[in-house]
C-alpha cells in the first residue's frame, strides 16, 4: 500500500514513521528540495498545482492525504477525481476560510466567539461598533501560528490592522475571556467509526503552541467529543481532525479546526496506546482504529527556532526527543520532546525543565 502526502514537513515525517511498521510506503509532493520527510519516501519536487506532478502522485498513490490545510482546494479536487483523497476536499475548503469555518460551526450549533466579516476599512469600523474592544482582526485565509492577525484595543489600532491585511478579506472576532485553551483530536475511519483522544490543554506564546498536556478524565471531554463528532459526521470526514476550543466559565467555544494530524497531539506518540499518526493511517486505509487510551500522564514541549543540545534534553527523566532535521530559523518549529510521569506534580516538574531548555534557544 502506498500513501501520497501533500507536503513533506514534520507532520508528514511523523505519519511516515508511524506507517513503516504497517508496511506502508510513501510518496510526497513538496516544493522544498530539502523537506524533512524526504528520506522516508519518494519525493516529487515541485509546486502543489503542477499538473504533471499531480498526475504522477495520483498514479503512484493508492490514497492521498495532506499534512497541512493550506493545500489549494482545487488541487485536492483534481486528485479526488483520479484517486482516493482523505480527508475529502470539502474539509479543506471549510477549514481554509475562517469566515466559512465559523458559519459552519454555527450551522452545527457549535458556539463561537462573536464575529463579523471585514471587506473594507468602513466595514471594519462597522464591525467594531458591534463587536467592541478588544478584538482581533484575522485574515480569512492563510493564517497559522499567529500569522495574519492583529489585536485591536482602540480606534487608533484599526487603521494599522486593516493595512496589515493588505486589502484581503478578513474577520473581526471578539476577545473571549477564556480560562484555558484546549483541543480535542479524533479519528474517523472510512467505515464511520470514531475514536477520541483525551483533551489536550495548550499553552501558546506569540501565536505558536509551546506546551500541550494530556488531560485524561477532563470535565470538558464529553462536550468536546460531542462537538468534534458533530463536525466529522457533517463533513463525512475520514482521518484525524483537531478541534481547538476555549473553555469559558464551564463551557466550550470553538476557535478553529485543523483537517489533519495536529501539533497538540504529539504527546500521543509516547503517551497513548495508538498515536494520532498511526490512527490517521488506519482511518484513511480503513483499518480498525487503535485505542486512544493514555498510558500515563503526558505532555509535549515544542522547540522553536533552535534545539538545545540533545544530551541536555535526554538528561531529563522520561523524555523522548523528536528532531525534525530542519534548518534552525526564527519562529520555526524544529523539534519537540514528550515526557511522561505517574503523577501530575511529577509531570509539571518535568515540563518545567523542558520549557526552560526551550526558552533558552527560542528566538521567535
Amino acid at each position: 500500500m502506498k500513501v501520497g502526502i501533500l507536503g513533506a514537513g514534520q507532520l508528514a515525517r511523523m505519519i511516515a514513521l508511524a506507517g513503516y511498521p504497517l508496511d506502508v510506503e510513501f510518496v510526497f509532493l513538496d516544493p522544498s528540495a530539502d523537506a524533512c520527510a524526504n528520506p522516508l519516501g519518494e519525493h516529487l519536487h515541485g509546486d502543489y498545482n503542477d499538473p504533471r506532478l499531480l498526475a504522477e502522485l495520483a498514479a503512484r498513490a493508492d490514497v492521498v492525504t495532506y499534512e497541512f490545510e493550506n493545500v489549494p482546494a482545487d488541487v485536492a479536487e483534481f486528485l479526488a477525481s483520479h484517486t482516493q483523497v482523505h480527508p475529502a476536499p470539502k474539509s479543506l475548503a471549510v477549514a481554509q476560510d475562517r469566515l466559512i469555518e465559523k458559519a459552519y460551526f454555527r450551522e452545527l450549533d457549535i458556539p463561537t466567539a462573536p464575529y463579523a466579516p471585514v471587506y473594507s476599512f468602513e466595514s471594519l469600523e462597522q464591525a467594531i461598533s458591534s463587536i467592541g474592544f478588544p478584538a482581533i482582526l484575522k485574515s480569512c485565509t492563510m493564517g497559522y501560528d499567529g500569522k495574519g492577525q492583529s489585536v485591536v484595543k482602540s480606534l487608533e489600532d484599526l487603521k494599522p490592522a486593516w493595512e496589515q491585511l493588505a486589502g484581503a478579506p478578513g474577520v473581526l472576532e471578539g476577545f473571549v475571556p477564556f480560562n484555558r485553551e484546549v483541543s480535542i483530536i479524533a479519528a474517523r475511519s472510512i467505515s464511520g467509526d470514531i475514536v477520541f483522544y483525551p483533551l489536550s490543554e495548550n499553552v501558546h506564546r506569540d501565536g505558536i503552541l509551546r506546551i500541550a498536556t494530556s488531560c485524561e478524565g477532563d470535565s470538558m471531554q464529553q462536550q468536546a467529543e460531542a462537538y468534534v463528532s458533530r463536525l466529522m459526521e457533517a463533513l463525512n470526514y475520514v482521518g484525524v481532525l483537531a478541534l481547538e476550543l476555549f473553555e469559558v466559565e464551564g463551557d466550550l467555544i470553538a476557535n478553529e479546526f485543523a483537517p489533519r494530524v495536529h501539533n497538540s497531539g504529539h504527546w500521543t506518540i509516547e503517551g497513548a496506546e495508538t498515536s494520532q499518526f498511526e490512527n490517521h493511517l488506519r482511518a484513511i486505509l480503513d483499518l480498525p482504529l487503535g485505542s486512544t487510551a493514555a498510558v500515563s500522564k503526558s505532555a509535549m514541549v515544542n522547540f522553536i527556532g533552535n534545539v538545545p543540545a540533545t544530551e541536555e534534553i535526554l538528561a531529563i527523566p522520561n523524555v523522548h526527543v523528536h528532531l525534525y532535521n530542519k534548518t534552525p530559523r526564527k519562529g520555526r518549529k524544529v523539534a519537540h520532546a514528550t515526557v511522561r510521569a505517574e503523577t501530575k506534580d511529577q509531570l509539571d516538574s518535568l515540563v518545567k525543565q523542558l520549557a526552560t531548555l526551550a526558552d533558552q534557544v527560542d528566538d521567535s
